[in-house]
């Protein structure tokens, strides 16, 4: 029996992934403007990006326990296995909801085949790990296969990223009011990544001139041997910025491929819009 890869809105993939591998998904919520939009499905990126930019502060919610419960006893009721790859335990409390949801649908079905990972990723870096995996379930790997390399492929993924405004991650409490003016002020770039699922400042950069160099400089560093890798870029509706970092980085690296990705709602209700992150696989572990 095929095995069904779950994946959440956060994973910032777009339509034609979740249908050419037949990848199902939950949407995070986005509430703006009074109303509750579902990230992925009823709401378009650009509309939160224009709302940013013009002062509106968008916020979110996690995936409902009910909407987990509804999917997990379908497949609970037809044995057929699913694997939910979840959206960083640190940045959401979905991962935890699913859990719990999990733990009740088995209460009732204790054969139930259903296997939720917190992949401890983000954007594109999480749907990465996602594409990976859904290619592996749709070429008939083994249910053990597919949790192996979707963990190993999830421990390893490299998130660098940097934002073009420090006041959309002073709103979501990432730095403090005097580090956003002070930031804003003398043009400091900051350059951010991901360990254990956090979001954690790397660097900072004065001018953004130096900024892309200086993630090419980092993916050296970091990066295992880029020859058979797909390359991930999200972008907070600055899509000639990405493609200019695409296009340095084909230069300076032999990559097999670079996905670009808009930062969806969800991602990008917090991160702001000018957002670039840069993922690929590490050496770390």
């Amino acid at each position: 029996m095929t095995i069904k890869i779950l994946a959440d809105s956060a994973c910032d993939l777009s339509m034609t992934y979740y249908n050419e591998f037949d990848i199902e998904m939950v949407s995070l919520t986005v509430h703006l403007d009074d109303n509750d939009y579902e990230d992925g499905k009823t709401i378009n990126p650009k509309t939160v990006y224009h709302a940013m930019r013009e002062g509106k502060s968008p916020k979110t919610s996690q995936v409902s326990p009910q909407t987990f419960k509804d999917i997990f006893t379908a497949y609970a009721e037809s044995n057929q296995p699913l694997v939910y790859l979840a959206f960083s335990s640190e940045l959401s409390g979905t991962y935890q909801t699913a859990k719990m949801m999990e733990q009740e649908v088995k209460e009732i079905h204790p054969e139930a085949p259903i296997h939720v990972i917190d992949t401890k990723c983000a954007s594109l870096g999480y749907g990465l790990v996602v594409l990976h995996t859904a290619k592996l379930a749709k070429q008939g790997a083994t249910l053990e296969e597919i949790i192996s390399a979707a963990r190993t492929y999830a421990v390893n993924m490299e998130h660098i990223f940097t934002v073009d405004n420090l006041e959309y991650l002073y709103r979501g409490g990432r730095v403090s009011r005097t580090a956003a003016f002070v930031g804003t002020l003398l043009k400091i770039k900051p350059i951010l990544h991901v360990e254990d699922g956090k979001l954690i400042p790397l660097e900072k950069i004065r001018g953004s001139k130096k900024l892309f160099q200086r993630m090419l400089d980092l993916m050296e560093e970091r990066g295992k041997d880029f020859t058979d890798q797909t390359i991930g870029i999200s972008h907070g509706d600055d899509l000639e910025r990405a493609k200019q970092l695409a296009a340095m980085i084909k230069e300076k690296f032999p990559v097999k491929d670079v996905v670009i990705e808009m930062v969806g709602s969800a991602i990008g209700s917090h991160s702001g819009p000018g957002t670039i992150a840069l993922f690929f696989l590490n050496n770390s572990k």
